[in-house]
Protein backbone atom coordinates (compact mmCIF):
# COMPACT_ATOMS: atom_id res chain seq x y z
CA UNK A 1 0.00 0.00 0.00
CA UNK A 2 2.89 2.13 0.96
CA UNK A 3 4.49 1.54 -2.25
CA UNK A 4 1.42 2.51 -4.14
CA UNK A 5 0.44 5.90 -2.48
CA UNK A 6 4.46 6.56 -3.49
CA UNK A 7 3.87 6.34 -6.87
CA UNK A 8 0.70 7.85 -7.42
CA UNK A 9 2.69 11.03 -6.14
CA UNK A 10 3.52 13.77 -8.62
CA UNK A 11 7.37 14.19 -9.35
CA UNK A 12 7.86 17.28 -7.36
CA UNK A 13 5.95 15.33 -3.66
CA UNK A 14 8.87 12.86 -4.40
CA UNK A 15 11.55 15.22 -4.27
CA UNK A 16 9.98 16.27 -1.51
CA UNK A 17 9.66 13.49 0.02
CA UNK A 18 13.27 12.51 -0.69
CA UNK A 19 14.60 15.97 0.84
CA UNK A 20 12.72 15.66 4.17
CA UNK A 21 14.09 12.10 4.36
CA UNK A 22 17.55 13.00 3.59
CA UNK A 23 17.07 15.57 6.26
CA UNK A 24 18.06 18.52 4.12
CA UNK A 25 14.80 20.62 5.15
CA UNK A 26 13.36 19.92 8.31
CA UNK A 27 9.90 21.53 7.09
CA UNK A 28 9.31 23.05 3.97
CA UNK A 29 8.48 26.37 2.56
CA UNK A 30 6.39 27.16 -0.78
CA UNK A 31 5.35 30.57 -2.53
CA UNK A 32 3.79 32.21 -5.28
CA UNK A 33 5.82 34.99 -6.79
CA UNK A 34 4.10 37.41 -9.31
CA UNK A 35 4.81 40.31 -11.44
CA UNK A 36 2.33 43.12 -10.31
CA UNK A 37 2.00 43.95 -14.18
CA UNK A 38 -1.11 42.59 -15.48
CA UNK A 39 -3.94 39.97 -13.61
CA UNK A 40 -3.52 36.54 -13.29
CA UNK A 41 -5.24 33.70 -15.36
CA UNK A 42 -6.10 30.13 -15.32
CA UNK A 43 -2.67 29.17 -15.66
CA UNK A 44 -1.48 31.05 -12.32
CA UNK A 45 -4.51 29.26 -10.39
CA UNK A 46 -2.68 26.48 -11.46
CA UNK A 47 0.73 27.53 -9.84
CA UNK A 48 -0.76 29.32 -7.01
CA UNK A 49 -2.82 25.72 -6.17
CA UNK A 50 -0.19 23.59 -6.42
CA UNK A 51 2.36 25.58 -4.12
CA UNK A 52 -0.18 25.87 -1.75
CA UNK A 53 -1.50 22.38 -1.93
CA UNK A 54 2.08 21.36 -0.99
CA UNK A 55 2.64 23.75 1.67
CA UNK A 56 -0.38 22.69 3.12
CA UNK A 57 0.20 18.40 2.26
CA UNK A 58 3.43 18.72 4.00
CA UNK A 59 2.75 20.97 6.88
CA UNK A 60 4.57 24.04 5.67
CA UNK A 61 4.57 27.78 4.85
CA UNK A 62 3.17 29.22 1.98
CA UNK A 63 4.36 33.08 1.08
CA UNK A 64 3.01 35.29 -1.20
CA UNK A 65 5.72 37.58 -2.76
CA UNK A 66 5.39 40.37 -4.99
CA UNK A 67 8.41 40.19 -7.68
CA UNK A 68 8.25 43.91 -7.97
CA UNK A 69 11.62 44.74 -9.62
CA UNK A 70 10.61 45.92 -13.00
CA UNK A 71 8.95 49.54 -12.29
CA UNK A 72 7.98 50.14 -15.81
CA UNK A 73 4.98 47.98 -15.93
CA UNK A 74 3.96 47.51 -12.27
CA UNK A 75 0.49 48.91 -10.62
CA UNK A 76 -0.91 48.98 -7.43
CA UNK A 77 -4.12 48.13 -8.95
CA UNK A 78 -2.40 44.65 -10.15
CA UNK A 79 -1.34 44.00 -6.16
CA UNK A 80 -4.52 44.58 -5.03
CA UNK A 81 -6.28 41.95 -8.11
CA UNK A 82 -3.41 39.86 -7.09
CA UNK A 83 -4.34 39.49 -3.49
CA UNK A 84 -7.86 39.10 -3.95
CA UNK A 85 -7.64 35.98 -6.37
CA UNK A 86 -5.13 34.01 -4.25
CA UNK A 87 -7.65 35.07 -1.78
CA UNK A 88 -10.50 33.73 -3.47
CA UNK A 89 -9.07 30.24 -4.75
CA UNK A 90 -8.31 29.42 -1.15
CA UNK A 91 -4.78 29.84 -0.78
CA UNK A 92 -3.58 31.17 2.49
CA UNK A 93 -0.87 32.39 3.06
CA UNK A 94 -1.64 34.32 6.57
CA UNK A 95 0.49 37.23 7.27
CA UNK A 96 3.39 36.12 5.15
CA UNK A 97 3.07 38.85 2.12
CA UNK A 98 6.54 40.35 0.71
CA UNK A 99 7.47 42.29 -1.84
CA UNK A 100 10.97 41.73 -3.41
CA UNK A 101 11.26 45.63 -3.23
CA UNK A 102 11.53 45.26 0.46
CA UNK A 103 14.91 43.54 0.27
CA UNK A 104 16.54 45.60 -2.06
CA UNK A 105 18.77 46.70 0.20
CA UNK A 106 19.85 42.89 0.93
CA UNK A 107 20.31 42.47 -2.61
CA UNK A 108 22.34 45.87 -3.03
CA UNK A 109 24.88 44.13 -0.36
CA UNK A 110 24.80 40.55 -2.16
CA UNK A 111 26.26 42.58 -5.65
CA UNK A 112 28.86 44.54 -3.18
CA UNK A 113 29.81 41.21 -2.08
CA UNK A 114 29.81 39.70 -5.60
CA UNK A 115 32.32 42.57 -6.20
CA UNK A 116 34.10 42.30 -3.76
CA UNK A 117 35.01 38.66 -4.52
CA UNK A 118 35.67 39.47 -7.99
CA UNK A 119 32.02 37.72 -9.30
CA UNK A 120 30.89 41.04 -11.43
CA UNK A 121 31.94 43.92 -12.73
CA UNK A 122 30.61 47.42 -14.35
CA UNK A 123 30.03 47.09 -18.08
CA UNK A 124 29.79 49.75 -20.28
CA UNK A 125 28.75 47.94 -23.51
CA UNK A 126 24.81 49.14 -24.86
CA UNK A 127 22.34 46.13 -24.42
CA UNK A 128 22.67 45.46 -28.09
CA UNK A 129 26.58 45.08 -27.85
CA UNK A 130 25.70 42.87 -24.46
CA UNK A 131 23.62 40.94 -27.24
CA UNK A 132 26.50 40.96 -29.78
CA UNK A 133 28.89 39.46 -27.81
CA UNK A 134 26.68 36.72 -26.38
CA UNK A 135 27.39 34.24 -28.76
CA UNK A 136 25.19 32.06 -29.98
CA UNK A 137 23.67 28.17 -29.35
CA UNK A 138 26.92 26.96 -31.36
CA UNK A 139 29.64 29.72 -30.61
CA UNK A 140 30.99 31.19 -27.42
CA UNK A 141 30.63 34.13 -26.59
CA UNK A 142 33.26 37.16 -26.33
CA UNK A 143 34.00 38.90 -23.17
CA UNK A 144 33.14 42.30 -22.62
CA UNK A 145 36.62 45.13 -22.95
CA UNK A 146 35.48 46.21 -19.01
CA UNK A 147 35.07 42.50 -17.67
CA UNK A 148 38.77 43.08 -15.82
CA UNK A 149 38.08 46.10 -14.11
CA UNK A 150 39.54 46.39 -10.81
CA UNK A 151 37.69 45.78 -7.26
CA UNK A 152 37.80 48.81 -6.70
CA UNK A 153 36.95 50.55 -9.95
CA UNK A 154 33.85 48.26 -9.50
CA UNK A 155 32.88 49.46 -6.29
CA UNK A 156 33.03 53.12 -6.98
CA UNK A 157 31.16 52.58 -10.58
CA UNK A 158 28.32 50.65 -8.81
CA UNK A 159 28.44 53.16 -6.32
CA UNK A 160 27.83 55.92 -8.55
CA UNK A 161 25.39 54.45 -10.20
CA UNK A 162 23.38 53.90 -7.45
CA UNK A 163 23.93 57.46 -6.69
CA UNK A 164 21.96 58.12 -10.12
CA UNK A 165 25.48 59.77 -11.63
CA UNK A 166 24.90 57.67 -15.14
CA UNK A 167 22.05 58.02 -17.43
CA UNK A 168 19.74 55.09 -18.79
CA UNK A 169 21.12 52.44 -20.07
CA UNK A 170 25.24 53.95 -19.49
CA UNK A 171 26.18 51.35 -17.20
CA UNK A 172 24.86 47.83 -15.83
CA UNK A 173 26.66 44.99 -13.49
CA UNK A 174 27.21 41.50 -14.78
CA UNK A 175 27.42 38.55 -13.30
CA UNK A 176 31.19 37.17 -13.68
CA UNK A 177 30.95 33.33 -14.85
CA UNK A 178 31.71 32.40 -18.46
CA UNK A 179 31.33 33.55 -21.86
CA UNK A 180 32.12 29.93 -23.10
CA UNK A 181 29.32 28.55 -21.27
CA UNK A 182 27.25 25.96 -23.32
CA UNK A 183 24.41 27.83 -21.16
CA UNK A 184 23.82 31.12 -22.41
CA UNK A 185 21.87 32.23 -19.41
CA UNK A 186 25.51 32.15 -17.59
CA UNK A 187 27.66 34.44 -19.90
CA UNK A 188 27.89 36.96 -17.64
CA UNK A 189 24.58 38.02 -17.28
CA UNK A 190 23.25 41.22 -16.59
CA UNK A 191 22.43 41.69 -13.06
CA UNK A 192 21.36 45.26 -12.31
CA UNK A 193 20.58 47.90 -14.73
CA UNK A 194 19.98 51.81 -14.17
CA UNK A 195 16.29 53.05 -14.30
CA UNK A 196 15.10 56.24 -13.15
CA UNK A 197 11.82 55.38 -12.72
CA UNK A 198 9.40 55.95 -9.96
CA UNK A 199 8.62 52.70 -7.98
CA UNK A 200 4.84 52.10 -6.61
CA UNK A 201 6.50 50.70 -3.26
CA UNK A 202 10.11 52.05 -2.55
CA UNK A 203 8.92 55.57 -4.72
CA UNK A 204 12.26 57.55 -5.75
CA UNK A 205 14.29 55.80 -3.23
CA UNK A 206 16.49 53.82 -6.24
CA UNK A 207 17.28 54.92 -10.04
CA UNK A 208 19.13 51.08 -10.24
CA UNK A 209 17.10 47.60 -10.25
CA UNK A 210 17.80 44.41 -9.90
CA UNK A 211 17.28 41.70 -12.92
CA UNK A 212 14.81 39.03 -12.01
CA UNK A 213 17.40 35.77 -12.39
CA UNK A 214 19.34 37.89 -9.67
CA UNK A 215 16.85 38.99 -7.74
CA UNK A 216 14.68 35.70 -7.67
CA UNK A 217 17.08 33.56 -5.85
CA UNK A 218 17.90 36.06 -3.27
CA UNK A 219 14.07 36.60 -2.47
CA UNK A 220 13.66 32.82 -1.72
CA UNK A 221 16.71 32.73 0.44
CA UNK A 222 15.85 35.59 2.14
CA UNK A 223 12.29 34.02 2.90
CA UNK A 224 13.73 30.31 3.68
CA UNK A 225 11.59 28.88 0.72
CA UNK A 226 12.94 25.86 0.77
CA UNK A 227 11.05 24.51 -3.17
CA UNK A 228 11.31 27.32 -5.40
CA UNK A 229 8.46 25.91 -7.92
CA UNK A 230 8.57 27.37 -11.46
CA UNK A 231 7.60 26.80 -14.96
CA UNK A 232 9.98 24.91 -17.52
CA UNK A 233 11.09 27.85 -19.19
CA UNK A 234 12.97 28.78 -16.33
CA UNK A 235 14.75 25.16 -16.67
CA UNK A 236 17.69 26.75 -18.58
CA UNK A 237 18.27 29.66 -15.84
CA UNK A 238 18.14 26.78 -12.90
CA UNK A 239 22.02 27.16 -13.10
CA UNK A 240 22.35 30.63 -12.38
CA UNK A 241 19.53 30.47 -9.67
CA UNK A 242 21.99 28.14 -7.80
CA UNK A 243 25.15 30.24 -8.69
CA UNK A 244 23.83 33.55 -7.30
CA UNK A 245 22.66 32.11 -4.23
CA UNK A 246 25.79 29.83 -3.77
CA UNK A 247 27.60 33.35 -4.53
CA UNK A 248 26.04 35.75 -1.97
CA UNK A 249 26.68 32.76 0.38
CA UNK A 250 23.26 32.02 1.98
CA UNK A 251 23.29 29.09 3.84
CA UNK A 252 20.17 27.40 3.01
CA UNK A 253 19.91 27.01 -0.83
CA UNK A 254 16.40 26.80 -2.50
CA UNK A 255 16.05 24.30 -4.70
CA UNK A 256 14.40 25.00 -7.78
CA UNK A 257 12.07 22.35 -9.38
CA UNK A 258 10.27 22.66 -12.94
CA UNK A 259 6.51 21.78 -14.27
CA UNK A 260 4.75 22.26 -17.37
CA UNK A 261 2.64 25.21 -18.07
CA UNK A 262 -1.00 25.26 -18.39
CA UNK A 263 -2.07 25.76 -21.69
CA UNK A 264 -6.06 26.11 -22.36
CA UNK A 265 -6.83 26.15 -26.08
CA UNK A 266 -8.32 29.21 -28.13
CA UNK A 267 -8.37 31.29 -24.99
CA UNK A 268 -6.37 34.73 -25.05
CA UNK A 269 -3.60 34.81 -21.79
CA UNK A 270 -1.11 37.35 -23.17
CA UNK A 271 -1.04 40.33 -20.79
CA UNK A 272 -0.46 42.99 -24.04
CA UNK A 273 -3.58 41.24 -26.19
CA UNK A 274 -5.73 41.58 -23.14
CA UNK A 275 -4.37 45.39 -22.69
CA UNK A 276 -5.08 46.33 -25.82
CA UNK A 277 -8.68 44.57 -25.73
CA UNK A 278 -9.59 46.93 -22.31
CA UNK A 279 -8.06 50.15 -24.13
CA UNK A 280 -9.89 49.59 -27.71
CA UNK A 281 -13.74 49.15 -25.56
CA UNK A 282 -13.72 45.11 -26.80
CA UNK A 283 -14.01 44.10 -23.17
CA UNK A 284 -15.19 46.23 -20.40
CA UNK A 285 -12.01 45.15 -18.37
CA UNK A 286 -9.54 42.53 -17.33
CA UNK A 287 -12.70 40.82 -15.83
CA UNK A 288 -14.49 40.70 -18.64
CA UNK A 289 -16.79 37.03 -18.14
CA UNK A 290 -15.12 36.84 -21.70
CA UNK A 291 -11.39 36.33 -20.38
CA UNK A 292 -9.68 33.59 -18.30
CA UNK A 293 -8.19 36.03 -15.81
CA UNK A 294 -9.06 34.58 -12.46
CA UNK A 295 -11.03 37.59 -11.77
CA UNK A 296 -12.66 37.26 -14.69
CA UNK A 297 -14.22 33.78 -13.94
CA UNK A 298 -14.89 35.01 -10.90
CA UNK A 299 -17.31 37.17 -12.51
CA UNK A 300 -18.48 35.12 -14.85
CA UNK A 301 -19.49 32.68 -11.87
CA UNK A 302 -16.54 30.12 -11.54
CA UNK A 303 -16.25 28.69 -8.16
CA UNK A 304 -12.57 28.20 -6.28
CA UNK A 305 -13.77 24.38 -6.05
CA UNK A 306 -14.21 24.04 -9.71
CA UNK A 307 -10.92 25.29 -10.30
CA UNK A 308 -9.53 22.98 -7.78
CA UNK A 309 -11.07 19.83 -9.65
CA UNK A 310 -9.88 21.67 -13.24
CA UNK A 311 -6.17 21.36 -12.29
CA UNK A 312 -6.03 18.47 -10.44
CA UNK A 313 -7.35 17.11 -13.61
CA UNK A 314 -4.62 18.62 -15.48
CA UNK A 315 -2.15 17.13 -13.01
CA UNK A 316 1.27 18.17 -12.80
CA UNK A 317 4.08 16.76 -15.48
CA UNK A 318 7.25 17.93 -17.13
CA UNK A 319 5.52 17.34 -20.25
CA UNK A 320 3.72 20.26 -21.93
CA UNK A 321 0.51 19.85 -23.44
CA UNK A 322 -2.91 21.74 -24.11
CA UNK A 323 -6.15 21.05 -22.72
CA UNK A 324 -9.50 22.06 -24.04
CA UNK A 325 -11.84 24.52 -22.83
CA UNK A 326 -14.62 22.24 -22.36
CA UNK A 327 -12.86 20.57 -18.94
CA UNK A 328 -12.97 23.55 -17.63
CA UNK A 329 -16.49 23.84 -18.32
CA UNK A 330 -16.98 19.95 -17.30
CA UNK A 331 -15.65 21.25 -13.65
CA UNK A 332 -18.08 24.15 -13.10
CA UNK A 333 -20.78 22.00 -14.38
CA UNK A 334 -19.75 19.47 -11.79
CA UNK A 335 -19.43 21.90 -9.14
CA UNK A 336 -23.22 23.24 -9.53
CA UNK A 337 -24.93 20.74 -10.19
CA UNK A 338 -26.00 19.64 -6.79
CA UNK A 339 -25.06 22.29 -4.72
CA UNK A 340 -26.95 25.61 -6.61
CA UNK A 341 -31.05 25.88 -7.11
CA UNK A 342 -32.87 25.53 -10.63
CA UNK A 343 -35.25 28.13 -10.99
CA UNK A 344 -36.95 29.73 -14.05
CA UNK A 345 -36.32 32.57 -15.97
CA UNK A 346 -37.57 33.08 -20.12
CA UNK A 347 -35.03 34.45 -22.37
CA UNK A 348 -36.74 35.05 -25.35
CA UNK A 349 -40.65 35.00 -24.05
CA UNK A 350 -43.75 34.91 -25.41
CA UNK A 351 -46.95 35.21 -23.89
CA UNK A 352 -48.91 31.86 -22.65
CA UNK A 353 -52.92 32.74 -21.61
CA UNK A 354 -54.84 30.34 -19.57
CA UNK A 355 -58.79 30.90 -20.90
CA UNK A 356 -60.17 28.66 -18.43
CA UNK A 357 -57.99 29.91 -15.39
CA UNK A 358 -59.43 32.09 -13.04
CA UNK A 359 -58.53 36.20 -14.25
CA UNK A 360 -57.29 37.62 -11.12
CA UNK A 361 -56.36 34.46 -9.25
CA UNK A 362 -52.51 33.86 -8.25
CA UNK A 363 -51.80 30.32 -7.15
CA UNK A 364 -48.55 29.26 -5.10
CA UNK A 365 -46.85 26.47 -6.01
CA UNK A 366 -44.52 23.40 -4.50
CA UNK A 367 -41.60 23.30 -6.23
CA UNK A 368 -38.35 21.92 -5.26
CA UNK A 369 -34.95 23.65 -5.71
CA UNK A 370 -33.04 20.75 -7.66
CA UNK A 371 -34.60 17.51 -7.99
CA UNK A 372 -30.88 15.98 -7.69
CA UNK A 373 -30.76 17.35 -4.18
CA UNK A 374 -33.50 17.33 -2.26
CA UNK A 375 -32.24 18.67 0.77
CA UNK A 376 -32.07 22.17 -0.70
CA UNK A 377 -35.89 22.37 0.05
CA UNK A 378 -38.61 24.12 -1.85
CA UNK A 379 -39.62 27.07 -3.09
CA UNK A 380 -42.97 29.07 -3.85
CA UNK A 381 -43.34 29.36 -7.48
CA UNK A 382 -46.00 32.05 -8.23
CA UNK A 383 -48.99 30.61 -10.98
CA UNK A 384 -51.60 32.86 -12.96
CA UNK A 385 -53.62 33.11 -16.03
CA UNK A 386 -51.19 35.05 -18.09
CA UNK A 387 -47.37 33.65 -18.17
CA UNK A 388 -44.69 33.37 -20.35
CA UNK A 389 -42.80 30.60 -22.27
CA UNK A 390 -39.89 30.70 -24.20
CA UNK A 391 -40.49 31.59 -27.95
CA UNK A 392 -38.14 27.83 -29.35
CA UNK A 393 -40.80 26.06 -27.11
CA UNK A 394 -43.72 26.35 -29.12
CA UNK A 395 -44.00 25.71 -33.47
CA UNK A 396 -47.24 26.70 -35.61
CA UNK A 397 -45.94 23.45 -38.13
CA UNK A 398 -43.98 21.44 -35.42
CA UNK A 399 -41.43 18.62 -37.19
CA UNK A 400 -42.27 14.72 -36.16
CA UNK A 401 -40.53 13.97 -32.64
CA UNK A 402 -41.17 18.37 -31.54
CA UNK A 403 -42.97 17.48 -28.48
CA UNK A 404 -43.17 20.50 -26.87
CA UNK A 405 -46.48 22.98 -27.40
CA UNK A 406 -48.00 23.25 -30.82
CA UNK A 407 -51.68 23.29 -31.95
CA UNK A 408 -54.00 20.27 -30.37
CA UNK A 409 -50.94 19.70 -28.56
CA UNK A 410 -50.66 19.08 -24.56
CA UNK A 411 -47.57 19.70 -22.37
CA UNK A 412 -47.21 19.81 -19.06
CA UNK A 413 -46.04 23.51 -17.04
CA UNK A 414 -43.59 22.64 -15.16
CA UNK A 415 -44.07 22.03 -11.44
CA UNK A 416 -47.99 22.85 -12.67
CA UNK A 417 -50.55 21.47 -14.37
CA UNK A 418 -51.14 20.23 -17.75
CA UNK A 419 -51.96 22.62 -20.68
CA UNK A 420 -53.31 22.37 -24.22
CA UNK A 421 -52.36 24.64 -27.11
CA UNK A 422 -56.07 25.72 -28.54
CA UNK A 423 -55.27 28.86 -30.46
CA UNK A 424 -52.38 31.47 -31.27
CA UNK A 425 -52.05 35.01 -32.19
CA UNK A 426 -49.76 36.55 -34.52
CA UNK A 427 -48.79 40.50 -35.70
CA UNK A 428 -48.91 41.80 -39.26
CA UNK A 429 -45.34 40.46 -40.20
CA UNK A 430 -46.37 37.13 -38.82
CA UNK A 431 -44.64 36.51 -36.03
CA UNK A 432 -46.45 34.62 -33.09
CA UNK A 433 -47.35 37.04 -30.25
CA UNK A 434 -49.43 35.02 -27.84
CA UNK A 435 -50.53 31.80 -27.02
CA UNK A 436 -54.09 30.43 -25.92
CA UNK A 437 -54.70 27.36 -23.90
CA UNK A 438 -57.14 25.40 -21.34
CA UNK A 439 -55.28 23.41 -18.52
CA UNK A 440 -56.54 20.39 -16.91
CA UNK A 441 -56.78 21.63 -12.97
CA UNK A 442 -56.61 17.45 -11.99
CA UNK A 443 -53.01 17.39 -13.57
CA UNK A 444 -51.48 19.49 -11.01
CA UNK A 445 -48.32 18.55 -9.92
CA UNK A 446 -47.63 16.33 -7.37
CA UNK A 447 -51.27 15.20 -7.15
CA UNK A 448 -50.78 11.94 -7.95
CA UNK A 449 -52.48 11.87 -11.23
CA UNK A 450 -52.03 9.03 -13.64
CA UNK A 451 -55.20 9.46 -15.82
CA UNK A 452 -52.85 10.47 -19.16
CA UNK A 453 -49.14 11.02 -19.73
CA UNK A 454 -47.54 14.10 -21.90
CA UNK A 455 -44.22 13.98 -23.58
CA UNK A 456 -42.91 17.24 -23.11
CA UNK A 457 -42.39 19.87 -20.57
CA UNK A 458 -41.69 23.34 -20.59
CA UNK A 459 -40.58 25.93 -18.33
CA UNK A 460 -42.51 29.40 -17.55
CA UNK A 461 -42.77 32.35 -15.58
CA UNK A 462 -45.99 33.95 -14.29
CA UNK A 463 -46.50 37.39 -15.82
CA UNK A 464 -48.30 39.35 -13.12
CA UNK A 465 -45.18 38.75 -10.17
CA UNK A 466 -42.32 38.13 -13.09
CA UNK A 467 -39.17 40.26 -12.22
CA UNK A 468 -37.12 41.40 -14.96
CA UNK A 469 -33.41 40.85 -15.67
CA UNK A 470 -30.68 41.44 -18.29
CA UNK A 471 -29.06 38.08 -19.12
CA UNK A 472 -25.64 38.04 -21.08
CA UNK A 473 -24.92 34.87 -22.91
CA UNK A 474 -21.00 34.58 -23.90
CA UNK A 475 -19.57 32.58 -26.59
CA UNK A 476 -15.54 31.95 -26.90
CA UNK A 477 -14.42 35.49 -27.53
CA UNK A 478 -12.00 34.25 -29.82
CA UNK A 479 -13.23 32.73 -33.69
CA UNK A 480 -12.74 29.11 -33.04
CA UNK A 481 -12.61 28.37 -36.08
CA UNK A 482 -9.37 30.67 -37.33
CA UNK A 483 -7.04 29.76 -34.28
CA UNK A 484 -6.15 32.58 -31.87
CA UNK A 485 -3.96 34.49 -33.97
CA UNK A 486 -4.23 35.94 -37.29
CA UNK A 487 -1.13 36.12 -40.13
CA UNK A 488 -0.24 39.71 -38.35
CA UNK A 489 -0.15 38.65 -34.93
CA UNK A 490 -3.47 39.97 -34.22
CA UNK A 491 -6.38 38.32 -32.58
CA UNK A 492 -8.93 36.36 -34.53
CA UNK A 493 -11.65 37.82 -32.61
CA UNK A 494 -15.65 35.84 -32.69
CA UNK A 495 -17.92 39.14 -33.35
CA UNK A 496 -20.80 36.63 -31.55
CA UNK A 497 -18.66 36.17 -28.09
CA UNK A 498 -21.55 38.42 -26.35
CA UNK A 499 -25.27 38.65 -26.49
CA UNK A 500 -27.26 40.70 -24.36
CA UNK A 501 -31.04 39.80 -23.43
CA UNK A 502 -32.93 42.51 -21.42
CA UNK A 503 -36.43 42.22 -19.95
CA UNK A 504 -36.16 38.87 -19.61
CA UNK A 505 -39.03 37.08 -17.16
CA UNK A 506 -37.20 35.69 -14.22
CA UNK A 507 -39.00 33.92 -11.04
CA UNK A 508 -39.68 36.94 -7.77
CA UNK A 509 -37.92 33.97 -6.25
CA UNK A 510 -34.79 35.58 -7.71
CA UNK A 511 -35.50 39.10 -5.79
CA UNK A 512 -33.00 38.16 -2.78
CA UNK A 513 -29.98 37.17 -5.39
CA UNK A 514 -26.84 38.62 -4.88
CA UNK A 515 -23.41 39.45 -7.04
CA UNK A 516 -21.65 36.43 -7.36
CA UNK A 517 -24.74 34.39 -6.45
CA UNK A 518 -24.99 31.32 -9.46
CA UNK A 519 -27.81 29.24 -10.39
CA UNK A 520 -29.12 26.83 -12.89
CA UNK A 521 -31.89 28.62 -15.35
CA UNK A 522 -34.36 25.30 -15.86
CA UNK A 523 -33.37 23.87 -19.33
CA UNK A 524 -30.97 27.16 -20.18
CA UNK A 525 -27.48 27.09 -18.62
CA UNK A 526 -25.93 28.12 -15.17
CA UNK A 527 -25.91 31.78 -14.44
CA UNK A 528 -23.85 33.88 -12.28
CA UNK A 529 -25.58 37.61 -10.54
CA UNK A 530 -22.88 39.93 -12.48
CA UNK A 531 -21.14 41.83 -9.72
CA UNK A 532 -19.62 44.62 -11.34
CA UNK A 533 -23.37 45.80 -13.54
CA UNK A 534 -26.04 44.23 -11.25
CA UNK A 535 -28.06 46.08 -8.77
CA UNK A 536 -31.24 45.37 -6.63
CA UNK A 537 -33.26 47.11 -9.19
CA UNK A 538 -31.51 46.17 -12.03
CA UNK A 539 -30.44 41.86 -11.74
CA UNK A 540 -27.64 41.48 -14.71
CA UNK A 541 -26.91 37.54 -15.15
CA UNK A 542 -23.82 36.33 -16.96
CA UNK A 543 -24.16 32.84 -18.28
CA UNK A 544 -21.18 30.78 -16.66
CA UNK A 545 -21.63 27.57 -18.93
CA UNK A 546 -24.72 25.74 -20.74
CA UNK A 547 -25.96 22.86 -19.67
CA UNK A 548 -25.14 20.44 -22.56
CA UNK A 549 -21.35 19.79 -23.25
CA UNK A 550 -19.41 17.35 -25.34
CA UNK A 551 -16.23 16.57 -22.95
CA UNK A 552 -16.01 13.25 -21.70
CA UNK A 553 -13.89 12.40 -18.76
CA UNK A 554 -11.00 9.73 -20.06
CA UNK A 555 -12.01 6.12 -18.74
CA UNK A 556 -9.41 4.87 -16.43
CA UNK A 557 -7.21 1.93 -17.50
Amino acid sequence: MEEKMAVSRNFIEQIIDTDLAEGKYETICTRFPPEPNGYLHIGHAKSILLNYGLAKKYGGKFNLRFDDTNPTKEKTEFVDSIIADVKWLGADFEDRLFFASNYFEQMYEAAVKLIKKGKAFVCDLSAEEIRAYRGTLTEPGKESPYRNRSIEENLELFENMKNGMYEDGAKVLRAKIDMASPNINMRDPVIYRVAHMSHHNTGDQWCIYPMYDFAHPIEDAIEGVTHSICTLEFEDHRPLYDWVVKEAEYEHPPKQIEFAKLYLTNVVTGKRYIKKLVEEGIVDGWDDPRLVSIAALRRRGFTPESIQMFVDLCGISKSQSSVDYAMLEYCIREDLKMKRPRMMAVLDPIKLVIDNYPEDQIEYLDVELNLENPELGMRKVPFGRELYIDREDFMENPPKKYFRLFPGNEVRLMGAYFVKCVSFEKDEDGKVTEIHCTYDPETKSGSGFTGRKVKGTIHWVAAKTALRATVRLYENIIDESKGVYNEDGSLNLNPNSLTVLNDCPIEPAFGNAKPYDSFQFVRQGYFCVDAKDSREDALVFNRIVSLKSSFRLPKAE
